[in-house]
């Protein structure tokens, strides 16, 4: 690991202009390239005290050996050099997206004598004009059987050709009219090339002038009574009308634009664009890339538009291209894409109608690529496999942990105080041993001391299960929500009492940095168990902690370790969030029947719908309460002092007029059990969770 002051320059020597930069290693490999407005204040960034930095500008800054840069005249100049330093060099820290796969294009081939229309992948070849990109390939061949009625152009390889031009006989499509047959002299090469122009003026997207063309031929058809030649004129119209239907209309006003969206995470990014040309959605393609650099989203929509269109020259460059963020500074990237098309290139997040519409489908689009990358990966044996090693190797555990268990610590401004418990076996949830927990031992608001009664109950429990039965019990485990008040999730035992934390994991993992894992391994030294793994993970910065330690265990952002880490610490905090959530509404819905002893839900209700209100039910006498189906006396007399002691329900306030409503207490709803929520509780109680 090098020393970022060991190759410093000197301030003086770095010129303030416009220029890309590039870090080396030890052996001269570029290992990250970038450009800046400043090169000389882009620079200084990096050589500041290490604490300061990123982690994953901190990893490459002390993986690189020197640095050098090129001065050039423009941010636009700067913009292009990365871009072909980036695919010339292949540098292992810069944002790289990946295809996730090679998506077909239909090409039609205008380099040639005879133009010939097919599908092709890979790189884009000079002459040839492309629509696409495709989902499938049979999605290409199916338009193009349609099309070709109309536009009978080429479509066989050349080798067919030749043989055809040999023998004086066309191949199949040639007899049936699906295709002009120029092989054999049928049509000229300048009517053939004029036939393959027409083929792809309808593909971009000019479509009305060869319909009203063809329905103008097909009345004149029908004027002169040739009914058999306006059959056929209508069965291609027919066929050009259904091969517009397979692209639907998603603007109206016939727009070309290219639409972006991003969906990220901490560790991974989805990109999604949707190519739409003359108001239709010609194509689509998502990449899928790591985050081995810190990056904002404009940055990342920055790297796609590279991506996209670092190769493309004229029409391939829309007049509109649409996006979640725009990159900072926007000038230049704009003024680039401006000079690759040749005209002026509108870069634009859309706000309303249409456009935004579709950039919300095409973002779901890339949160669905996302979500499933991440399925993927997480259920490849061989990644799982590899992440424990890498968590076992990166804490010094003996093993790789098997099982892990994640606890966090959730809240409302230190209301309702709860806790999660998830489990992960082999790298895969294990959702029916998750358990959820009440912070009972004190009241407000303290993650570490919650942490360390959270884990201090379970381990405790587990510490009972082991002395009762003398040997390990593969059960699921539960504290049962009597005695600590925590809720179970999992199956009972046959006697019908819950089951006990009886299974110990390998690794416990906290959501936090140094405090709380110091409080997890408290608790569990206090139990006197030293054979479980403690660890920690700070969201913000994506580090891991582990006890007795100053620094931060930090993992590669392309560890799969970190990974599963991330995943087990995300859906603890989302089991948390959620039962914190429940715990809140339950709250907020209480009641002063709900105070009375012996009374369920379907005596409250029937009272409810007997009196109207609560208002109503508190004014009633104990005679009129007992009238209620199922009310006895000792009841109604229970029920109304309960009600004579709690506090009235305070007033309801107009929101728009600030005036308190002093009308009677609205009706309740079967379902309620208590008095309704005034208008402005649930404001007074928003906050942030925890």
């Amino acid at each position: 690991m090098a020393d970022p002051s060991s190759y410093r320059p000197t301030p003086g020597d770095i010129p303030d202009s416009p220029g890309v930069y590039r870090f080396r290693d030890e052996h001269r490999r570029v290992i990250y390239v970038g450009k800046a407005k400043s090169l000389r204040q882009r620079l200084a960034n990096y050589f500041q005290d290490l604490a300061n930095l990123h982690p994953r500008t901190r990893t490459m800054v002390t993986t690189a050996a020197s640095v050098e840069w090129t001065v050039v005249s423009t941010e636009v100049e700067a913009l292009q050099l990365e871009y072909s330093w980036i695919k010339e060099y292949d540098p292992r820290f810069n944002v790289k997206y990946r295809d996730d796969k090679s998506y077909p294009y239909l090409a039609v081939t205008m380099n040639e004598e005879f133009p010939r229309v097919q599908v092709m992948r890979g790189h884009k070849k000079k002459g040839v004009r492309y629509f696409g990109p495709y989902a499938h390939a049979w999605a290409i061949r199916d338009t193009v059987d349609l099309l070709l009625r109309v536009f009978p152009v080429r479509t066989c390889s050349a080798g067919v050709f030749k043989n055809a031009s040999r023998t004086g006989r066309p191949c199949l499509l040639g007899y049936i009219g699906k295709c002009s047959a120029p092989c054999v002299d049928r049509i000229s090469a300048e009517e053939h090339r004029e036939l393959a122009e027409e083929f792809s003026d309808f593909m971009a997207g000019r479509t009305g002038t060869y319909l009203r063309r063809l329905e103008k031929q097909m009345m004149a058809a029908a004027d002169e009574m040739e009914y058999e030649r306006a059959a056929r004129l209508r069965d291609d119209i027919e066929a050009l009308k259904k091969a517009m239907e397979k692209n639907a209309v998603v603007l109206a006003d016939a727009t070309d634009a290219d639409l972006i969206a991003v969906a990220e995470d901490e560790l991974e990014a989805a990109v999604q664009i949707f190519h739409v040309r003359g108001g239709r959605v010609r194509g689509q393609r998502g990449w899928v890339t790591d985050k081995v650099e810190e990056v904002t989203t404009g940055a990342l929509v920055e790297h796609a538009l590279q991506q996209l269109y670092g190769e493309e020259r004229g029409d391939a460059v829309p007049k509109e291209v649409l996006v979640p963020a725009l990159p900072e500074p926007v000038e230049p990237v704009q003024e680039w894409l401006t000079g690759r098309r040749g005209s002026n290139v509108s870069l634009r997040i859309p706000q309303r109608g249409d456009k935004k519409a579709l950039m919300e489908t095409v973002q779901r689009n890339a949160q669905q690529a996302l979500a499933l990358h991440k399925t993927k990966r997480a259920s490849d044996l061989t990644t799982r496999s590899r992440a424990l090693e890498e968590i076992a190797g990166a804490l010094e555990l003996d093993s790789a942990p098997l099982r892990i268990e994640c606890y966090d610590i959730s809240h409302l401004q230190g209301d309702d105080v709860v806790a999660s418990m998830v489990v992960f076996e082999d790298g895969l949830q294990r959702k029916s041993e998750y358990r959820r927990f009440q912070i009972k031992g004190f009241a407000g608001q303290d993650d570490v001391r919650s942490m360390h009664e959270v884990i201090t109950r379970r381990f405790r429990r587990y510490l009972a299960e082991k002395e009762r039965t003398g040997e390990w019990v593969d059960e699921s485990s539960e504290d049962g929500g009597t005695g600590d008040g925590d809720v179970r999730e999992g199956l009972k035992d046959d006697d019908g009492r819950p089951r006990k934390f009886a299974y110990p994991p390998q690794l416990v993992v906290v959501d936090g940095g140094q405090p709380q894992v110091a409080a997890a391994q408290r608790a569990l030294d206090e139990l006197g168990i030293d054979d479980i793994a403690v660890c920690g993970l700070a969201k913000r910065l994506e580090e891991v902690w582990v006890p007795g330690e100053d620094d931060p265990v930090v993992l590669p952002r392309t560890s799969e370790g970190l990974y599963l880490l991330q995943r087990v610490r995300d859906e603890a905090h989302r089991f948390a969030i959620t039962y914190q959530r429940t715990k809140r509404a339950k709250r907020f819905r209480a009641g002063p029947l709900d105070d009375v002893p012996g009374l369920g839900e379907t005596r409250k209700q029937a009272l409810i719908k007997h009196f109207g209100s609560v208002k109503k039910l508190r004014a009633a006498t104990v005679t009129q309460i007992q009238e209620v189906p199922g009310i006895g006396r000792k009841t109604a007399e229970t029920i109304a002092v309960a009600l004579a002691q709690a506090a009235p329900a305070a007033p309801a306030v107009n929101t728009a007029t600030g005036e308190i409503i002093e009308d009677e207490e609205p009706e309740t709803t079967a379902g309620d059990s208590g008095e309704p929520v005034t208008a402005g509780a649930p404001d007074e109680r928003r906050g942030q969770e925890t």
